[in-house]
């Protein structure tokens, strides 16, 4: 079996493909999963600089974990004690952590905030469309007019919850459906239907009775696949909102629906007062947040693993600003600037991107963690490397001075190389036995860094580390000193990288 390489623009046809869309319709099964945590997260009691306690002690004594509590995750940084299940993902290899993850010019204001992140706007841009919405737009315009269709049966995206997310709000209508309870989602009474009055009313009317159509048809798939799903894991605390949701979003997926986005909520971070119990930091509003939110995306994960769909499903936190440093009188923390975002997933780099922010005890009454990364460069990667979009498609849908950042490693991931050096790669015979042959196309001289990953992201040989040639280059990868298993081969040039599965028998 080979493995072709597809970049943005098909390098063998020249068709101005949209993968994105191609993954949308019923022959693709990438999921992407976002848990928006609502009021704002104090990064600095979720991801702790070890490095920086000192200078936390002096700025934030009174919510602060005694150093011994805190779960280190054997670098500078250490798990609030409560986020046990985070910490199981991080030794599994199953998690990606991005510091300092803001905008420029921080609003501070809840609703403006989040607006910005649902909208990948600028601070002083007003959108009304959401991010994802108007990339569906782009090939979807017509949306929701007749949908569903033969090519796309079910929905784009599922908000568990009963308010749609504004990250898929469209020109014309939201790209999500609210689903409360998956097994009885709920069908509309049409009623008789006379013919509509040709003018602004009947429009409105049409368009209320196509959505209640639309409505209709979607709610039997997802009763559907409700029913044919499963979930193995028996890590979810059905006490928990955020795990009930992930557990109704792992038995959706199992069952096969073909939605490629979920969208699930946890709110109370917005903890101005009361974040830690008076002299117990180890207890409070933050601890049992956080102690929710780690439970439930461990066994999301687990269950992930469990009905073997791990290598389809990367999931994303974030909220819409961080806390400032100095914790205030009230053992509770104001609204800041940046904060760390964690991806989860089988196919993540387990590596934590950008650096421990410096603190001492002259930080300012108002001064939040400073932005490393804007998010949009998050959003921009993952639709990247997860879903194989152009730079351009992604600079129209998000913006153009996005920074390319290594979160998705492997799992076959879709190129978004921005210069089209390497017109093809294949990987063959794979599943292999004793050795396996990689031929590659480069259409300008450039250097290569080729190496051989486990399914942890350990690297296990540098295959290859050079210049390579305009032309077919031919390179052999030796499998005699590996057990039988699953591995990733990793290429990567100035601007990219990619992974191909290669699995020794």
């Amino acid at each position: 079996m080979s493995l072709p390489f597809m970049v943005g623009l098909n390098a063998f046809t020249g068709v101005n493909a949209s993968p994105l869309f191609e993954l949308i319709g019923n022959d693709s099964d990438r999921v992407l999963v976002l848990v928006q945590l609502q009021g704002g997260n104090d990064g600095l009691s979720t991801l702790i600089p070890l490095d920086q306690y000192d200078g936390l002690s002096q700025v934030r004594s009174n919510i602060l974990l005694p150093e011994n509590d805190i779960l280190s995750l054997g670098n500078s940084n250490g798990f609030h004690s409560a986020m046990t299940g985070m910490k199981q993902l991080w030794e599994d290899g199953q998690l990606n952590i991005i510091q300092g993850v803001a905008y420029p010019d921080q609003n501070r204001s809840h609703f403006r905030s989040t607006d910005i992140w649902n909208t990948a706007s600028e601070p002083d841009e007003f959108l009304t469309t959401g991010w994802m919405g108007r990339y569906f737009d782009l090939e979807h315009s017509a949306y929701p007019d007749n949908y569903p269709n033969a090519d796309f049966t079910d929905p784009f995206a599922l908000t568990v919850g009963s308010i749609v997310s504004e990250t898929c709000q469209g020109i014309q209508s939201n790209f999500s459906l609210a689903v409360i309870n998956a097994f009885d989602p709920g069908n509309v009474n049409i009623g008789e239907q006379g013919e509509s009055p040709n003018n602004c009313y009947g429009n409105e009317l049409d368009f209320i009775r196509d959505i209640a159509r639309q409505t209709n048809a979607y709610s039997d798939v997802i009763a559907d696949a409700a029913n044919a799903g499963n979930s193995l894991s028996n890590k979810y605390d059905l006490e928990s909102d955020l795990a009930n949701k992930l557990q109704t979003v792992a038995r959706l997926i199992s069952g096969g629906l073909k939605t490629k986005l979920y969208v699930v909520q946890l709110g109370g971070f917005d903890l101005h007062a009361e974040q830690v119990v008076v002299d117990d930091p180890s207890a409070g509003k933050q601890t049992e947040n956080l102690k929710e939110l780690s439970d439930a995306i461990c066994a999301f994960q687990e269950d992930c693993n469990l009905l073997g769909i791990s290598d389809r499903v990367v999931g994303m936190t974030y909220s819409e600003f961080g806390r400032r440093i100095r914790s205030n009188q009230s053992y509770g923390t104001d609204h800041g600037t940046a904060a760390p975002l964690f991806v989860f997933g089988s196919c993540v780099n387990p590596e934590i991107i950008g650096e421990n922010p410096e603190i001492d005890a002259d930080v300012g009454t108002d001064e939040g963690v400073p932005m490393q990364y804007d998010f949009r460069s998050v959003y921009a990667s993952l639709l990247m490397d997860w879903f194989g979009l152009k730079q351009s498609d992604i600079e129209t849908v998000l913006f153009s001075e996005f920074q390319h950042l290594p979160i998705i490693q492997g799992c076959e991931t879709i190129s978004g190389i921005t210069e089209e050096t390497i017109l093809s790669i294949k990987l063959s015979p794979n599943p292999a036995e004793d050795y396996s042959q990689l031929e590659l196309v480069v259409e300008t001289e450039e250097r290569l860094n080729i190496s051989l990953f486990d399914v942890l992201g350990s690297e296990l040989a540098v295959i290859s580390q050079r210049r390579f040639s305009t032309g077919k280059h031919r390179i052999k990868i030796e499998l005699h000193d590996y057990p039988s298993g699953t591995y990733f081969l990793r290429i990567a040039n100035k601007v990219k990288t990619k992974s191909l599965k290669l699995v020794k028998q």
